[in-house]
């Protein structure tokens, strides 16, 4: 019996049949798809500078991350295809996010001056903005081409409050693209993609749940 424990210890981690070369394929398969989250988190900056071209930008990276994990096809050309499409509609998603920021920035001067009142109605400005840039990226994390951005974002609300565990997860995702931010700009831009896949994981595993 002690001799079949030193057996079983003594085994190779490729006894079930998963070879050396097998494994590091997928060690090189997930540092793949790392790396892919970067680089499309670089796309994603690039294509944001249009200012309200954000919303477009995050629904072709996650398309493409999609296109990424299941092994299809798909580059720049796909990725910049998704954003001129996904821009039809997405332009005006871009105009109310900010007309939100614009709010929540009026709404945090109020607290600031001391209005009565004021700093409740600023903290409840800064949640609800978050609500509503998690329901974005949840609803760029589904979209595909001939949806319409209005239906998107409002399903997308609605999975923002029935999933609570996913959207702060996604919470947790800023927070790192912040802190990123904070500690060297530049770092902030790839890791804009992981949050990207973060959404796309976010939106796979409620709908299998």
């Amino acid at each position: 019996m002690a001799g079949t424990r030193v057996k079983a210890r003594g085994e190779s981690p490729f006894a079930n049949g998963a070879s050396p070369a097998r494994a590091e394929s997928r060690a090189w398969g997930r540092f793949a798809v790392f790396a892919e989250c970067l680089l499309t988190g670089v796309w994603i900056a690039v294509a944001s500078l249009g200012v309200v071209t954000y919303p477009a930008a995050f629904a072709a990276g996650a398309r493409h991350l999609r296109r990424c994990t299941a092994h299809e096809g798909g580059g720049r050309r796909e990725f910049g295809a998704d954003f001129r499409t996904a821009l039809r509609g997405g332009w005006l998603a871009g105009v109310a996010g900010w007309a939100a920021v614009a709010t929540v920035w009026v709404d945090v001067q109020a607290a600031r001056a001391g209005i009565p009142g004021g700093p409740l109605v600023g903290a409840l400005g800064v949640v609800a903005l978050i609500g509503l840039v998690v329901a974005g990226l949840r609803a760029a994390a589904v979209w595909e081409p001939g949806a319409r951005w209005r239906t998107l974002l409002a399903h997308a609300g609605r999975r923002t409050v029935l999933d609570p565990a996913g959207s702060f997860l996604i919470v947790g995702g800023l927070a790192v693209v912040a802190v990123s931010a904070w500690f060297a700009a530049p770092l902030a831009l790839p890791v804009l993609g992981a949050v990207v896949a973060a959404a796309v994981a976010v939106e796979e595993r409620y709908r299998h749940r």
